[in-house]
């Protein structure tokens, strides 16, 4: 017989509807399904905690966590604490994510992914390769020095990597990488996204046709918006097809952007949170090192010593509040950005974002005042406040 547990709740919230008064049903570390609390068969462990259980979040883009950054340290010990670090906020799955580097290190880290996948380290979804593909002139924190085109060998890697785990997104510029490349890792199974680009609307959309499916922290180190000229935030926006994610943290983007955004992207592709969160998170680290370049930590940001943007002091349970409290966002729609939306974006639905019948059992759950209070990676508590 399977061990099954109940966790229950005031309200559950399955990543489409709300259920009042429940328990949710976990079995073999996935959803059995959702019951009246009343309902819950004798002789299953319940859990019940009050507050909101939602999807676990998912989040596409961290950089680093306690205390780490990957690029530093490219092995399975640091993909783990990296997941690790990201789940007292709620986040269940993560794209541990290589900024810029070289060979050797981009090399490393697909290695180190592909043993993590091969141990199923909890909260390991795939990677993230931030460059180093990009455009000079919109690098942001990515050292100049080490960005590059896009060439048969790295195009080859990629390739071969992507047999190796669940995910594999790489953020690429449309002066580094041509349409063809595009095609082909797509056709691969690899998730394309557009960022640190000076890409116009015409071109970002030409990208979107050969495969690209997402932006990368959108209206960030991107062409905006202008009157004659949308650029590739526009592209992403007016794009049904291209999926963005969207740094909330008040700094990075402004709200009253956030939420003409939030207005004019209407679908299938929606914008999804991400952190961009960097060795910080869970420490009181005031500062690390980054490619050799210190990074600051103060007042919310993270910067080199120039003032530049560098990554975001930002966690997954913030970015909902702010989304809900600061954007005026329903609750259900804030979670589903946090959860259900960055899963269908990278071709995930099917096992995550979702409380469903035969979903994996990662689950948060939250206080009435959005404090993470529990949290549960494939059926097992990793987590409680």
């Amino acid at each position: 017989m399977s061990d099954r547990l109940a966790i229950a709740a005031t309200l559950i919230f399955d990543g489409d509807a709300w259920h009042e008064d429940s328990a949710l049903l976990v079995a073999d570390g996935l959803v059995e399904g959702i019951v009246a609390r009343k309902a819950v068969p004798a002789g299953v462990s319940l859990s019940d905690g009050g507050g909101i259980l939602a999807p676990g979040f998912i989040d596409l883009q961290v950089n680093g966590g306690g205390g780490l950054m990957l690029n530093d340290k490219p092995d399975v010990e640091t993909l783990e604490t990296i997941c690790r670090a990201q789940m007292p906020f709620g986040t269940t799955a993560v794209l541990p994510t290589l900024i810029t580097d070289t060979r050797e290190i981009t090399h490393a880290t697909i290695a180190a992914g592909a043993e993590a996948a091969k141990r199923k380290v909890p909260g390991f979804l795939g990677l993230h390769l931030e460059g180093p593909h990009l455009a000079l002139a919109r690098k942001g924190a990515h050292d100049p020095k080490l960005i590059r085109p896009m060439d048969d060998a790295d195009e080859a890697a990629l390739i071969e990597a992507r047999k190796a785990m669940p995910v594999l997104l790489t953020t690429v510029a449309t002066e580094s990488v041509t349409p063809a490349q595009v095609r082909k890792l797509s056709e691969a199974g690899i998730v394309v996204s557009l960022g640190h680009t000076d890409a116009s609307y015409r071109v970002a959309r030409e990208y979107a046709e050969a495969g690209a499916s997402m932006a990368t922290h959108l209206f960030n180190a991107m062409s905006q918006i202008g009157n004659r000229e949308p650029g590739l935030a526009g592209a992403a926006v007016d794009t049904s097809s291209l999926w963005a994610g969207l740094i909330a943290d008040g700094i990075h983007v402004d709200p009253a952007t956030m939420a003409i955004a939030l207005r004019a992207k209407t679908g299938p592709a929606r914008i999804f949170l991400v952190t961009d969160a960097m060795a910080t998170i869970g420490t009181d680290l005031k500062s690390f090192q980054l490619n050799g370049r210190t990074i600051r930590r103060e007042n919310g940001r993270l910067t080199l010593e120039d003032g530049t943007l560098a990554g975001a002091d930002l966690d997954m349970i913030s970015a909902v509040r702010f989304m809900h409290e600061k954007i005026g966002l329903e609750l259900a729609e804030a979670l589903r950005m946090a959860s259900l939306y960055p899963a269908e974006a990278v071709g995930q639905d099917h096992r995550l974002g979702r409380l469903q019948k035969g979903a994996v059992a990662n689950i948060v759950q939250l206080t009435d005042k959005l404090d993470v209070s529990g949290v549960w990676i494939d059926g097992n508590r990793v987590f409680s406040a």
